[in-house]
């Protein structure tokens, strides 16, 4: 009778022993620091310079910011220009998007190719903004506050107008992605076209830019500002921007740029692009842009005979040009 007492006691006592120690644990579990994941870019860059050959690989570096930039001399007899190339966010410059075949086939007709990966995506950069409130604008906001409670009395029947007229507005503009996503994407995405286009200059005086996707939308924003990078010519590849107040702007935007511009787009393309098609057309003769041009592809656009007429259809665009 002894022994089994005792032998109870032990096994309470390590029944507590064993709570005390997954106690310890989980606390300490819980203490542990988070450690944010690889950034998207950072893995793309990695796997380029370890995968493709290192006569292509230039590292370079925006502000404090490296990435990889794949570079292809001309195989011609002469040069004709460069040709910077700029995938979609979130692609690399070897998609099979069209992108890829134009970064190696464009040199056989005599274009030197420098194509870059492009920046991460800061999905969380609207929270950011929304927290990062200053005393000025906490105190603005509780006047603003103390005014509106004096004169809600008042001023009932103005505010039902005003609703009326939000709640028309918030159906009529339904954003995708917030501006404040796509402006710090822009923004990042600058800094490094930046030191892009000074490295191209390098390899020659004719510059040509090829852009696909989101970030063919907010160059054509960035370019209907007239920054000081001159172009030969911009060459759009589905042009677009996932916010639908920000995609109607750029329908006009694409007629004020100065450089020429060759606007591609495929027939399975984003449904918010093939709804501007037309408006696009509208704005350019309104605005009387004679070097626009506008081509549709048909079938999907990672075929390699829809490769083979993108090429010819760039490389058609700019020999009228110089």
């Amino acid at each position: 009778m002894c022994s089994a007492t005792s032998l109870l006691q032990l096994l309470r006592a390590g029944l507590i022993t064993c709570t005390i120690s997954i106690c310890i644990v989980s606390q300490s579990i819980n203490a542990a620091e988070h450690i944010a994941p690889t950034s998207w870019s950072s893995i793309v860059s990695s796997d380029l310079s370890r995968l493709m050959p290192k006569s292509e690989i230039r590292s370079l570096k925006a502000g404090e910011t490296e990435f990889v930039s794949l570079h292809r001399e001309y195989m011609s007899a002469e040069q004709r220009a460069v040709v910077l190339i700029i995938p979609d966010w979130q692609n690399l410059p070897t998609n099979n998007a069209g992108i890829n075949f134009l970064r190696t086939h464009l040199n056989d007709l005599g274009y030197t190719t420098l194509a870059m990966t492009v920046p991460d995506i800061d999905w969380q950069a609207s929270k950011k903004d929304s927290q990062t409130e200053s005393p000025e604008t906490d105190t603005t906001a509780a006047d603003s506050q103390q005014n509106t409670d004096t004169n809600e009395e008042n001023s009932t029947s103005e505010q039902a107008a005003t609703n009326a007229d939000d709640m028309v507005k918030h159906v009529e503009v339904i954003e995708y992605v917030s501006n404040d996503v796509i402006d710090d994407y822009k923004e990042n995405l600058i800094a490094r076209f930046e030191v892009l286009y000074q490295t191209a200059l390098n390899d020659g005086d004719k510059i040509v830019l090829v852009a696909q996707g989101a970030s063919a939308g907010v160059l054509l924003e960035h370019y209907a500002s007239f920054p000081n990078d001159d172009l030969e010519a911009f060459i759009s590849l589905s042009s677009y921007l996932p916010n639908n107040e920000r995609n109607q702007q750029l329908n006009t935007l694409v007629s004020t740029i100065s450089p020429p511009l060759l606007d591609v787009f495929y027939s399975n393309d984003n449904p918010d692009l093939l709804m501007s098609i037309t408006d696009r057309k509208r704005w350019v003769k309104r605005h009387s842009k004679y070097d626009y041009r506008q081509r549709e592809l048909f079938g999907l656009r990672s075929a390699p005979e829809q490769h083979a007429r993108l090429t010819k259809e760039i490389d058609g665009f700019l020999r009228r040009l110089f």
